[in-house]
């Protein structure tokens, strides 16, 4: 009697389960024994800073390196990145069973590992060793990432859905020893509790790592997934430095299958009807929309009121004074002080809602000002020094939690002193940060040049550290748009900006308007200059400053919110990222958007050295900086201001038209 072909008409095999005694074959000898099991699970019961462990030797050697040449051979891989991170990924590999019979050919190996992980042995093994609960066998969830010299994932939590462990299987070169030195470490976050005004705990993720977990071939990793708790990174992969004698990067190839084992689904054993509905209810999105740990996040906005806006609101033809000129001149490119030059910008300005003012600071103040953060820059232990007349502890500090941001940060002395004693000793960067930027007059020259009536400020200076530091996407939330400046100050090369020209003698002449922030506008130079300020250096080293379009306001999302990139696509969840802003534009896709596609980009601007944007930030624009990779030449250094903003009567008019009209 002839056999039944087990392949249905659309040509896709089923998937299969295997026996207990087949799927332990599949991994190394021993590894059920009781006396192992009993190891690793007082490992996972004792382990810091939450719950986890790692197996050497996981899987048969043999399998797994036929996986991985198949994987070399067979499968493709998407170089992606976004706010949060840079890797090359492959598709979906847990529903291998969709695939057609002639490509699952091509992944015997692939398959039989997908199905070891997911059998009942294993999933009992694991749930065992976590005390997690049943896992499930019918979703499975898995994908490759390649991690080449450069690439990295920055603090999440994983928490999506109804994931309930985390793992990740290394799939490194088994005949090269993967180095520490090299990177790619998997970095657990520690977190404290601290209370509320209510009285409440709250589960805050402190800024530096506790644990780190280097990777090895045949090791896997893993935890349970816990909101507000399992919070970890992917430490960068680093590049070949100088002075090492390897001829190429050879083996710093992180590759690596990571996923998730689910809780059991309707018609398994463990199910719990409304139990995934209950965890949506503590996933990230729902935590960080909650808001409550926000009052410890650092730094905190330092708002000081102007007390004469109304009057300048009302003033005519408002000029700056001798005494303003005479102030100003003594830090600022005395080209941009000129009223014909005030007057351009301003046209400029209302044309885009954004400028960008190429060698802002005079010649004199600018060389003073390298000169000290040249001397500054790659001290072995990096830090923002306080005013010395305001050693006030809170004014300095390393932003938290770093699943939103991290980067030194000090808060300006507001409201500026009139005088200092003769004995103070003020730095050129003290100047800056302390004297020119808080000072009515730049308020006001800021006013003139956005046309602009300015009602509050925040002012904040920041360094990005190599290696370490970020902003993740977030979403400006108020009704009214906010003004934005940043004046970059970062005195090393090699951030992308093609143009910085080493001469700051030559005062220019009033620069293009090269990038736009209007929440519904978008010119086509200001896509044009934004995607040649993203042109990268043949080293990509990060560095730059974004600001996307967020999703207009409907009655499904009637807030727009962010706390860090990601987004809902399918690239954010293979990476444990998840959705956490409610958004249609994901910051993950503007490097993969074709020429033809709508990237999102309104405003870009790289790391540089004495260039000031102004951006005037609409409701729901998204802004992140990306992270600083160990291998750029020195730290990131910016200076920035927030301010409240009053638009007069007859703008407030015109707006009411334009909505009139457009009904």
């Amino acid at each position: 009697m002839k056999r039944k072909s087990e392949t249905p008409a659309n040509g896709k095999a089923k998937k299969r389960a295997i026996s207990d005694e087949e799927a332990r074959d599949k991994f190394r000898n021993g590894l059920f024994d009781t006396n192992v099991l009993d190891e690793y699970t007082n490992y996972y019961a004792t382990s810091q800073p939450y719950k986890h462990a790692v197996i050497q030797n996981l899987v048969d050697d043999v399998l797994l390196r036929n996986v991985r040449n198949e994987i070399r051979e067979h499968i493709s891989f998407t170089p992606k990145e976004t706010d949060i991170y840079k890797i090359h990924q492959s598709g979906d590999l847990a529903n291998l069973d969709g695939l057609d019979d002639s490509a699952l050919k091509r992944l015997p190996s692939l398959l039989t590992l997908r199905d070891a992980l997911y059998s009942s042995a294993f999933r009992k093994y694991l749930s065992s060793i976590t005390g997690s609960g049943p896992l499930s066998g019918l979703k499975t969830d898995m994908a490759v990432n390649v991690y080449t010299p450069g690439c990295h994932l920055l603090c999440h939590d994983d928490v999506i859905g109804s994931r309930r462990v985390s793992w990740i299987l290394y799939l490194l070169d088994p005949d090269r020893p993967w180095k520490p030195e090299w990177g790619g470490a998997l970095r657990l976050f520690p977190t404290q509790n601290l209370k509320i005004e209510s009285g409440e705990e709250v589960k805050v993720p402190q800024p530096d790592y506790s644990v780190s977990i280097p990777p090895a071939w045949n090791q896997l990793s893993f935890f349970t997934v816990q909101p507000g708790e399992s919070f970890h990174d992917v430490e960068e992969v680093y590049r070949r430095a100088a002075e090492e004698m390897e001829e190429d990067d050879g083996g710093r190839v992180r590759m690596a299958i990571s996923g998730w084992f689910h809780i059991p689904q309707e018609g398994e054993d463990g199910y719990e009807e409304g139990l995934e509905e209950k965890l949506a209810e503590k996933s990230s999105l729902a935590q960080l929309q909650g808001g409550k740990a926000d009052v410890f996040d650092e730094p905190q906005s330092h708002w000081v009121e102007n007390p004469h806006w109304e009057e300048q609101a009302k003033a005519e033809d408002d000029e700056m004074t001798a005494d303003e000129m005479d102030f100003l001149i003594k830090y600022m490119n005395p080209n941009y002080l000129l009223p014909d030059t005030v007057e351009e910008l301003s046209k400029m300005f209302s044309d885009e809602s954004s400028l960008r003012l190429a060698e802002f600071l005079s010649p004199k103040f600018c060389a003073r000002l390298r000169e000290y953060l040249e001397s500054k820059d790659h001290e072995s232990d990096p830090h923002l020094p306080p005013n010395p007349l305001h050693k006030d502890q809170s004014e300095v500090g390393v932003a938290r939690p770093p699943h939103k941001h991290r980067f030194l940060y000090r808060k300006a002395v507001q409201p500026i002193q009139a005088t200092y004693p003769d004995s103070a000793t003020l730095t050129p960067y003290d100047d800056l940060v302390d004297i020119l930027f808080p000072h009515p007059a730049f308020t006001k020259w800021i006013s003139l040049v956005t046309g602009i009536t300015l009602t509050r400020s925040n002012i904040y200076a920041r360094r990005f550290r190599r290696g370490m530091d970020y902003t993740l996407a977030t979403a400006y939330e108020e009704e009214d748009p906010q003004l934005e400046i940043c004046l970059g100050i970062t005195p090393s090369k090699g951030w992308g900006d093609e143009e910085e020209e080493d001469d700051n003698n030559a005062p220019p002449a009033p620069p293009p308007q090269n990038g736009t922030s209007s929440s519904s506008s978008k010119s086509s130079n200001g896509k044009a200059a934004a995607a040649a300020a993203a042109k990268k250096p043949e080293e990509e080293v990060g560095g730059y400053e974004m600001y996307m379009a967020g999703e207009d306001e409907t009655e499904d999302h009637p807030n727009p919110t962010s706390t860090g990139g990601g987004g809902s696509s399918s690239s954010a969840a293979t990476t444990g990222a998840g959705q956490r802003r409610k958004a249609k534009v994901d910051p993950a896709v503007y490097k993969s958007a074709g020429d033809d596609e709508d990237d999102g980009i309104l405003f870009s601007q790289p790391a540089a050295w004495n260039n000031l944007a102004i951006v005037l930030r609409d409701r729901g624009v998204l802004r992140f900086t990306k992270y600083v990779s160990k291998a750029a030449k020195g730290d990131r250094w910016d200076v920035c201001g927030e301010y409240g903003v009053e638009f007069g009567e007859d703008e407030d008019e015109e707006d009411e038209d334009v909505e009139v009209e457009g009904k």
